[in-house]
Order: C-alpha cells, then structure tokens, then sequence
C-alpha cells in the first residue's frame, strides 16, 4: 500500500546519516532518563549531563560513520571516556553501528581487517576470563561480546557480500545486454548486406542483360526480324523473372513472423537446374556461350551451395556480356572431391574493362561475399588473353 514516509534507502546518503544520528539520540536519552543504562552492579553515580554530553557526541559522529577510519576512532575515543566513568548501555549500543559501517564501508582490507579483530577480540576477552575468572564467566563474557562486537561485524560482512554479488550480477546484465546490443546489430548487417547482394544479383543480372538485350534489338530490328523476334522473348524473359525475384524479396521484407503475417507467395530461389536459362539469356545478349562440363548434382546440392554457384556464373556471364560483347565465354561447372567449382572464361576485348560491373567492384565483391558464405573461395582477374571467374565451392559443412 503506499506511504507517505519514502523509505531509508532511497534518501540521499547525509539524509541516510541524519536520520540514523537522530533516531539514536531519541532512544539513548530515553534510556538515560529511565535509568536502564547500567551494565555493571551497583547503581551510575554519574551526572546526567555528562551521559548525554557523551551521547550527543558519539550521535554527532554517526554523520561522518561512513568516513573510514576517522569516524571509528573518534567513537573509540568517546567510549573511552564512557568507560572511565562506567560504561553504559547507550554508548555502547551506538558504537557497534560504527563496527557496522567500517565493515560496510571501508575497503575491502579494512573490511577483512575487521573481521580479524572481532574474531581475536572475541578469543582473547575470553582468555583473560578463563585465565583471571571461572569458566563460567568466560562463557558469559563470550556471550556478552556477540551482540556489542561479533554481530555487527558479521552482518555488514554478509551485507556486503551480497552487495558485491548484486553489483557484479547487474555489471554481467549490463555486459549481456550490450553484447545482445552488438549481436542484433550484427545481424541487422549481415541481413543488410544479403539483401544488397540479392538486389545487385536481380539489378545487375536480369535488368543489364534487358539493356543489353533491349539494345541489340534495336539495332537490328529492320536486319534480322527472327533473331530481333529471339531476343525481345529474352527480354521478356528477363523482365518476369527480375519482376518475381523483386516481388518475393519485398514480400519477405514485409512478413511479420511473430504475427503470422506471410501473406505473399514465395518464389523459389534460382538454382543450377535452371542454367540454361541463363546461357540463353547471355547468347541473346550477343554473347557467344559454349557450356563446358555441368554436372547434373541439383538433387544432391545444398541449397546454399546450388544458389551461390547460379549466381556467382550469372554475375560473371552479365560481366562478360557487358564488357565482351560479341565475344566469347566458356562456362564450365565440375563436382570433384567434395569441391563444387565454377568457372567463366571469357575473351577481353581492346578497351574492355576488368570484368566487374561497371567498374564500381560491387560484382566481384558480391561473388566473394557469396562464397565466403558457404565457406569457399574466389579468384578473379586476367588469364590467358581473357578474363577467368574461378569460385571453388565446399559441398560438405554447409
């Protein structure tokens, strides 16, 4: 339910102090005034003046019992004098919070170094009463000394510990939630950096093959009717798939999972079976395509594997048909000891680029990225007169 009085703990650390100062004074000078101070036998001949004078000042202190180790000497000195008139209950009580707050809030030595002396003070009270009294008296003198000296220490102790054990939890809460920060970012990047792949793969391979296309149609549109005929089927071609490729990214980008939300039909993803749609699409582009060995491993393929080998040829045949164009490539796909490779040869022609896409490096770095991803290699650059494109990818791990 609430109150209206906010809890100790969440007062400033003065306020925390003043308070307990204060709250002390009250219950030692009412113990003064009732006359339930004496410890010892016989009555406090005492003066009330000098009792609470004392009280006043040993309460005083507790504002500075967090300053270690002023605070508990300036209260040892207090009951010192206390003790040189007759100890007192009031005086003593007060003095086992400053036992308390050094073992709390000093260094962790200081901690420890408590602990040692109320263990010793504890061992050696009890000597001097078994070596000047009876047992008995030892026993009551052991017993005397846990509320005024063992407890207050082994509280803080145990208090503190749990305190370390609730920082050191909350700096692991704090660490995992940074790391689950980075991860998510990561994430967030790599997802960035696959969808900007897929893109250029639809950008840089349907759509440059219908500029190329679109282009050779044009120019021989009153020469050969029947080839003008071929390509513009092979722009059409080109237009759908690039048109269903976009279509099944932005639906993937607009699901929701977490609601269900998966409303759009999926396109399945291009593979090595669908090869000879490519090379078509590259020959109609002006580019002369002679297919090597391709072995029929489609049904055998990882996925990851079958989908980076098809886009890794079809970046380098738009390459070789943008740069080479008329020219000739030679695609050559071979299975062997558990190493899927992939090779595009093609010719360069005087004035020809390197065989990336339009010389921004996003082509190659594409194709790296791929293989990478599955665990593979790629090599790129002049061979022979030409141009080869080597990707050597790993069918086992993937």
């Amino acid at each position: 339910m609430p109150t209206f009085v906010p809890r100790l703990n969440h007062l400033a650390e003065w306020k925390q102090d003043l308070v307990i100062a204060f709250g002390t004074w009250v219950l030692g000078v009412l113990v003064y005034v009732s006359g339930m101070q004496v410890l010892l036998n016989g009555p406090d001949d005492t003066p009330l003046w000098i009792r609470l004078s004392e009280l006043t000042a040993i309460c005083g202190l507790e504002m500075l019992r967090r300053k270690i180790p002023l605070a508990l000497i300036c209260a040892l000195a207090v009951l010192a004098v206390d003790i040189t008139f007759g100890p007192s209950l009031p005086i003593l009580i007060v003095f086992t919070d400053f036992l308390y707050a050094t073992t709390l809030y000093g260094s962790r030595r200081t901690s420890r170094l408590m602990i040692g002396v109320a263990a010793i003070g504890t061992i050696a009270v009890v000597c001097l009463a078994l070596i000047f009294s009876q047992w008995r008296t030892a026993v009551l003198a052991a017993f005397a000394l846990l509320p005024f000296l063992v407890t207050p220490v082994w509280w803080a102790a145990n208090v503190r510990q749990q305190r370390d054990i609730a920082d050191s939890e909350r700096a692991n809460a704090v660490q995992l939630a940074t790391i689950g920060e980075l991860d998510r970012k990561a994430a967030v990047a790599g997802e960035r950096s696959k969808m900007a792949r897929d893109l250029h793969d639809v950008i840089a391979g349907h759509l440059s093959a219908i500029a190329i296309q679109s282009e050779a149609a044009l120019s021989m549109a009153t020469a050969d009717p029947k080839l003008s005929r071929q390509v513009l089927e092979s722009v059409r071609e080109n237009s759908v798939s690039a048109l269903d490729e976009m279509r099944a990214m932005i639906g993937l980008l607009r699901a929701d999972p977490s609601t269900g939300d998966t409303d759009f039909e999926a396109t399945a993803p291009a593979r090595l079976a669908e090869l000879s749609k490519l090379v078509e699409s590259a020959r109609a582009s002006g580019l002369e395509v002679q297919v090597g060995s391709v072995p029929d491993l489609s049904p055998h393929l990882p996925a990851a594997v079958d989908l980076t080998a098809y886009r890794i040829a079809q970046e380098a045949l738009t390459n070789a048909a943008k740069h080479a164009a008329g020219g000739r490539a030679v695609l050559d796909i071979r299975a062997d000891g558990g190493i899927l490779t992939v090779e595009v040869r093609n010719d360069l022609r005087p004035g020809s680029g390197s065989g990336d896409d339009g010389g921004t490096g996003l082509g190659l770095l594409n194709m790296r990225e791929r293989a990478a991803a599955v665990g593979g290699t790629l090599a790129a650059g002049p061979s022979g007169g030409g141009w080869l494109v080597r990707a050597e990818l790993p069918l086992e791990g993937t």
